[in-house]
């Protein structure tokens, strides 16, 4: 499915697509296997019943109340933060009761859309074997991104313990485990959409630059990059409809829990005068560098994937000026502009809001300032 290249850097983006895919199938949230002989998926229901169930018994465990856990807390003293503050107790108890139903949530929209998901990674399947399997030239953002990715699931499971050390709600640290590799099959998915749009745009340049030095191209090679980019606009459209309700409860989710490790951090620092320098100097800004990385790398490559796909308007203007086309490439090249002027790439979800840098700052400084409400707040008690 995956195919390895030469040089350290792609047989370590073809060892983290594997790592992904197989911790994906151990854990039930990619209920597909792999046909080699026809290469495409196909819906497995073993895997689907495993993976309900494999879940449902998480949510059940995490739910249970543990005995003996009385005593543990009691003598535990990180907790009597909440005992000092009422508010961040009650902020903790609604962030983890949100996390449960969006763990929940995001679980069964993926298990209910999980036909949908397969007819769309089969498609994707087929680009990739058909149309640009043979491309020699290699993408370094794309390889880059899968690289951080991989990077950051180790850290998501470094910060998950540390969460689980320094925050007794232990919902928090099960949604971030629950959604993680979920939201990482998403933006996969949107990193293979943007490498093909910006072959498709390479291979424009390269045309643009040999009609410029010898007038002669085919203007079917333009229709079938037409075609092969408008069904990468629709299978965008479809991927981000599949994942729209889980990308926005899980983008809620970190935002909220960065808040409330920041305002748990502030309380802990100013209430409890024996804090210890691993809790305040590594474990909490482990845990917020990571989230913040995080977040901000599935913003990056939504908007990557945007501007990509605005380039290729760009790329068709250099057209424009050469007067010597054919009427076909000519009107070929302008029913390329035509389309990208209509339709354009982009993630817009739940029909709020469009994933990019923009949308990351707002996200970003409307956490900072709900930090100051609550210090402001609550700040008799700190």
């Amino acid at each position: 499915m995956f195919r390895p290249h030469r040089g350290c850097r792609h047989k370590l983006v073809y060892c983290i697509l594997y790592s992904i895919l197989y911790s994906s199938w151990a854990l039930g949230i990619f209920p597909f296997t792999y046909v080699s002989k026809e290469r495409k998926l196909r819906r497995s229901k073993w895997l689907l019943v495993y993976g309900i169930a494999f879940n449902a018994t998480l949510v059940v465990l995490m739910l249970r109340p543990h005995g003996g856990e009385g005593e543990s807390k009691a003598n535990d003293p990180k907790l009597d933060v909440f005992q000092r503050n009422f508010v961040l107790k009650q902020i903790s108890l609604l962030l983890g009761i949100g996390g449960v139903i969006t763990i929940c949530a995001m679980y069964l929209r993926t298990f209910w859309r999980s036909r949908d998901l397969c007819r769309i990674y089969n498609q994707l399947l087929h680009l990739e074997v058909t149309y640009f399997k043979d491309y020699s030239v290699e993408c370094p953002t794309f390889d880059r991104y899968v690289i951080q990715k991989g990077l950051l699931v180790i850290g998501g499971v470094a910060s998950t313990l540390v969460i689980h050390i320094g925050m007794p709600n232990e919902s928090v640290s099960l949604v971030k485990l629950g959604s993680f590799l979920l939201a990482i099959h998403f933006h996969l998915g949107v990193a293979f959409i943007y490498r093909f749009v910006w072959l498709i745009n390479r291979e424009l340049l390269d045309l643009a630059n040999r009609l410029r030095v010898r007038p002669e191209g085919s203007s079917s090679r333009v229709r079938l990059l037409l075609t092969l980019y408008g069904r990468l606009l629709d299978l965008n459209t479809r991927l981000t409809a599949c994942y729209d309700y889980q990308t926005a409860m899980m983008m809620a989710i970190f935002l909220g829990g960065n808040i409330i490790v920041s305002f748990y951090m502030i309380v802990f620092s100013v209430s409890l005068s024996k804090m210890s320098v691993f809790v305040m100097l590594i474990m909490f800004p482990l845990a917020l560098i990571n989230n913040f990385l995080d977040f901000w790398l599935s913003i990056a490559v939504c908007d990557l994937a945007e501007r990509t796909g605005r380039q290729t308007s760009m790329i068709l203007k250099l057209f424009n000026d050469m007067e010597i086309l054919d009427k076909e490439m000519e009107r070929s090249f302008a029913e390329f502009a035509l389309f990208c002027s209509h339709r354009r790439l982009r993630f817009h979800h739940c029909g709020l809001f469009y994933v990019n840098y923009e949308m990351g700052f707002q996200m970003l400084v409307t956490s900072v300032l709900y930090l100051l409400f609550l210090v402001q707040f609550d700040y008799m008690n700190l």
